[in-house]
């Protein structure tokens, strides 16, 4: 597919959810030369999954990928080693190159439930930044100056609060923003906590002697609890290679106010059509649940596929509606004489948990409910014999059966 000729059609659909692009008429004047533009977003493999909030970046690639732009799928496995300082309070704890490896293995194998496989530039930036010499390392930190790397913000704080900042993380810039040189980017998207990273990168090119870059930021999609960034270690997330029910009953979770702004980010419909059905909810002629049902199934089939999406659909209905359990409820079989009936115990393991503390806080709270009983002793015990059902928060279910 040839580049959409049409700049201002194409503009239309490229700045739809963005929040700044740095600067507009620069690729007004870009697009007029009608070459296919070579757009790049970075990942670094920090994590194994990507969640909801990574396809936000995603998303955007795909709508360039659609209009004959060439897209560059960064995997930051050699910045991975080091750690974005960005938005953190103290120095970062590297990772192993094992662990980075195997995380950016992962990401492959993820990214192309969204991206054409075929018209994607897969690229890891250790293949430049791992043969650089000592010499060309120190060139590139006299690209700019300590003053200018004060003025960000997270690191004005901790040098203001004498913490300690490392000379790595002060690289951390540079060395993303050298990414943008060695590709010869022409625009690189990036949530709206990466501008200063992404503005680097506009500095460094010019003084390679390259074009500017354009810098396009998008917002952090907000998590499950409806205030911070959607993030793993806050648990606010929705796991992309999460289960289609549990994916499902995520989405259904959120705010009627949040899942405005997820059609807006996520979904393919066009805004004429996104704004349409908020008239539709606005008027009371469409339930919002109705209407949430249908993101979460463009989401759940985006995975899955319209089979399990449909499957997820009739799921939820018969858990919230009709009280029912879910059709494949996970089973857990316990010996009366060698498995621990603690409910904690548990909780562990059938992976319910990722530890005890967390299972007692988790019942504390409330979210565990046995037999139709909302639990909240962190030493409660199941009853051996027979079979229980547990529910854990609202959309995990577990059947524990008990034999000799």
């Amino acid at each position: 597919m040839g580049v959409v000729v049409d700049i201002e059609e194409q503009l239309k659909i490229l700045k739809r959810g963005a929040v700044e692009v740095i600067q507009e008429t620069e690729i007004v004047e870009k697009l007029k030369r009608g070459r296919p533009l070579r757009v790049k977003a970075g990942f670094d493999p920090t994590a194994p999954d990507l969640h909801l909030g990574h396809t936000v970046l995603l998303q955007k690639l795909k709508q360039f990928q659609n209009l004959g732009h060439h897209v560059i799928f960064l995997i930051g496995d050699f910045t991975g080693m080091i750690g974005d300082p960005t938005g953190v309070s103290e120095t970062r704890k590297t990772l192993t190159p094992e662990q980075v490896k195997e995380n950016a293995k992962t990401y492959e194998q993820q990214v192309f439930k969204i991206l054409d496989r075929e018209k994607t530039e897969v690229r890891f930036n250790s293949e430049w930044l791992s043969q650089m010499s000592v010499l060309q390392f120190a060139e590139l930190g006299s690209k700019q100056t300590v003053a200018r790397m004060l003025e960000r913000d997270d690191f004005k704080k901790r040098f203001k609060e004498e913490k300690d900042i490392s000379i790595i993380e002060f690289y951390y810039p540079l060395i993303q923003a050298y990414d943008s040189v060695h590709l010869k980017a022409d625009v690189e998207l990036g949530g709206t906590d990466q501008k200063f990273n992404l503005l680097m990168g506009r500095t460094l090119q010019r003084r390679y002697g390259q074009e500017s870059q354009i810098v396009m930021t998008l917002p952090l999609l907000v998590g499950l609890d409806g205030t911070q960034k959607m993030s793993k270690s806050y648990g606010n997330f929705i796991g992309i290679q999460e289960p289609p029910g549990e994916i499902f009953g995520k989405v259904m979770s959120i705010s009627d106010a949040l899942m405005w702004s997820y059609y807006e980010l996520l979904s393919d419909l066009g805004m004429e059509d996104i704004r349409s059905l908020k008239m539709e909810v606005d008027s009371e002629r469409q339930h919002p649940k109705d209407v949430k049902m249908r993101l979460a199934r463009e989401i759940v089939s985006r995975f899955y596929g319209a089979s399990a999406a449909e499957s997820a659909a009739s799921q939820f209905e018969n858990i919230f509606k009709n009280k029912g359990l879910p059709d494949n409820v996970e089973i857990i079989e316990l010996r009366d004489r060698e498995d621990s009936p603690l409910l904690v115990d548990v909780l562990l393991k059938a992976e319910l948990v990722p530890s005890k503390s967390e299972a007692r806080r988790l019942i504390k709270q409330g979210g565990v409910v046995v037999d139709d009983k909302k639990v909240e002793a962190p030493d409660y015990q199941l009853v051996p014999g027979g079979e229980h059902i547990l529910r854990v928060g609202k959309r995990r279910f577990l059947k524990v059966k008990f034999s000799q």
